[in-house]
């Protein structure tokens, strides 16, 4: 499904804007908040004031209404400097999606605007122990209570958790229904009963809390019930998940692009056999193998954002978005991987940049989805296709397939 990418004026104004704060706020401090697994709160004070939080908020809301196209391309510049803090800004919006897309009239007037100002940041409550790529798998339950609902359990991988103010929280209300099984709730920051417990020691993206949040008989306030109807929070996820995965890959390829530039720097500078390493032809493959796979998976991310912003949720978007979140995140995990090869035994040492790039490059084949899934997701898309495709049936003789079922039956 092709797509016209055509970049806003808007959207090519917050790119700049993002690589300006991304040079002044973000690359000089991603290696001390990494090593502290502190967040950057100068930085997003700094993206808060200049307005790219606005960016994927509707204008009636106080955003700037510019779309999942120009969110990628800020999230791009951010995770260029440090794909931590890349995530940090981008979690905003996955957090947001939910209201967004199927919040009430009320809920986006009052959630919102304080999201679009950088006032409130936000996190989204999906995963658990025993229900990651499963989102129909959820345990944590939601009870109504009458005058409000109460949640128990607890959610596990929470990015943004503690820094945020607002949670985006998803929860069984009707554990015997398949299809009306899972509620979404607004759950604020100081609620009685919810809290931070453990805050994850992590490989990567340390600039970023991920948290365990528990719920201990916390009562959320009827009109905090995500879109106003029980039953709607698994198609609230999903339609969040295809709206957000353009910004993951967008992520993985300014990681890429990060990773890439440090290693052609470096290539050009090292030494060895009396020339720069550059001119050896197999570091030039590598440097190669990164360009064109770093822009062959923007361009896929690009036109995914753009179907988006064009179609809104559809079949071939939701399938657009699988194939650019796991091709981009391959492509940054395999990036990565190359640079500390061209940057040799200084490429492991945490002196270098480099070995941060790497270490934050493995968690975009695994969160909002792994690749595996969306891999599933891809493939599921390609068989509902097929009957698009009957005609193609003259091109395959029947002989072709008797022979082939015969040997199938003679096997067996």
């Amino acid at each position: 499904m092709q797509q016209n990418i055509v970049f806003s004026e808007k959207a090519l104004e917050l790119q700049a804007i993002a690589k300006e704060i991304a040079e002044k706020y973000v690359r000089p401090h991603a290696a001390k908040f990494d090593k502290l697994q502190e967040y950057n709160h100068e930085a997003a004070r700094a993206v808060a004031d200049a307005g790219l939080f606005r960016t994927f908020i509707p204008k009636e809301y106080g955003g700037h209404g510019a779309g999942v196209l120009a969110l990628a391309l800020v999230a791009e510049e951010l995770a260029k400097a440090d794909s931590g803090f890349g995530v940090a800004f981008a979690v905003n919006a996955l957090g947001s999606f939910p209201i967004i897309l199927g919040g009430t009239e009320e809920q986006k007037k009052k959630y919102l605007p304080q999201i679009a100002a950088g006032d409130k940041f936000v996190a989204f409550c999906l995963s658990e122990k025993f229900a990651g790529s499963d989102a129909s798998g959820l345990a944590v339950r939601a009870f109504d209570r009458g005058d409000h609902w109460e949640i128990c359990g607890e959610k596990k991988w929470t990015t943004n958790g503690g820094v945020a103010d607002i949670y985006t929280v998803f929860a069984v209300t009707d554990p015997n229904s398949k299809s009306r099984r899972i509620s979404a709730f607004v759950v604020e920051k100081g609620t009685p009963g919810f809290e931070i417990k453990k805050v994850e020691d992590k490989m990567g993206i340390r600039c970023v809390p991920v948290v365990e949040t528990h719920f201990d008989h916390v009562k959320v306030p009827k009109e905090n019930l995500i879109g106003g109807r029980a039953g709607m929070g698994f198609k609230h996820a999903m339609m969040t998940l295809d709206y957000a995965r353009p910004g993951v890959a967008a992520q993985a390829v300014g990681a890429s692009q990060g990773a890439m530039d440090l290693a052609n720097v470096y290539a050009n500078r090292r030494q060895q056999f009396g020339v720069p390493i550059s001119k050896h032809q197999m570091v030039q493959q590598m440097l190669a193998n990164m360009s064109m796979h770093t822009e062959a998976s923007r361009q896929l991310v690009y036109a995914a954002a753009a179907g988006i912003d064009e179609n809104g949720p559809s079949p071939a978007n939701s399938k657009m978005a699988a194939m650019a979140k796991c091709l981009a995140a391959d492509v940054a995990m395999d990036v990565a991987t190359d640079a500390v090869q061209v940057f040799g035994g200084y490429g492991y040492m945490e002196d270098y940049p480099i070995a941060k790039f790497f270490r934050d490059a493995k968690i975009l084949q695994i969160y909002e989805g792994t690749n595996q899934i969306q891999r599933l997701v891809i493939a599921r898309h390609m068989i509902r296709e097929a009957a698009e495709l009957e005609h193609l049936q003259a091109y395959i003789p029947l002989e072709i397939q008797e022979k082939y079922y015969e040997e199938e039956a003679a096997q067996a």
